[in-house]
């Protein structure tokens, strides 16, 4: 199994239920975040799932928003994370609004840009290989193979490194990728 930041599942699959999927996973120290998405409303239904060991627990019909804001919160939770305001020396990225500033000069990133560099800051001073970085921000659809990570690094790096004196992106060879204050180790 892959590695994931949050897992959602519905109770009520074929053949194997999400209750038994949630066991399994905690009976494997699988400590991924799980938010239960269901139809199955009792107080008994959402005490049953929650003790089984998932985050949090939804009751369908629901509004995409607040499954969104769920998972926010389930991931911020994992990571240590009380906000969506991510920073690394001056560097600041806001998830809420998508804006990015560094030095409090506001740059412009495309959504790939944000996504891998969202990726990064929350996991700061842990490098991260190419296929990490494809596997979180592309599709499971994609390919991959080519140097797509490697172009989008490049694009990233004249943002938000080429103007300043402490670069934050730095390449570990052979390995991938890491986000972190110039030579600071974890």
């Amino acid at each position: 199994m892959g590695e994931y930041d949050a897992v959602i599942l519905d109770i009520m699959m074929p053949i194997l239920d999400g209750l038994s999927v949630l066991k399994t996973m905690r009976s494997e120290k699988n400590s991924t975040p799980v938010l239960l998405l269901t139809a199955k409303d009792s107080i008994d239904d959402r005490v049953t799932g929650l003790d089984a060991g998932a985050q949090d627990y939804l009751i369908k019909p629901f509004a995409f928003e607040e499954l969104l804001a769920r998972i926010r919160a389930m991931t911020r939770k994992t990571a240590g994370n009380t906000t969506n305001i991510f920073e690394i020396e001056d560097l600041v990225l806001d998830i809420n609004s998508h804006t990015v500033t560094r030095g409090g000069k506001n740059i412009t990133l495309s959504a790939k840009e944000f996504d891998i560099l969202e990726y990064m800051i929350r996991n700061k001073g842990i490098v991260l290989s190419r296929e990490k970085i494809e596997n979180h921000v592309w599709n499971f659809d994609y390919c991959g193979g080519t140097n797509v990570v490697d172009v989008y690094i490049r694009y990233l790096r004249k943002k938000i490194d080429d103007d300043f004196d402490v670069k934050l992106i730095e390449t570990v060879r052979g390995k991938g990728y890491v986000l972190r204050v110039g030579g600071e180790q974890n």
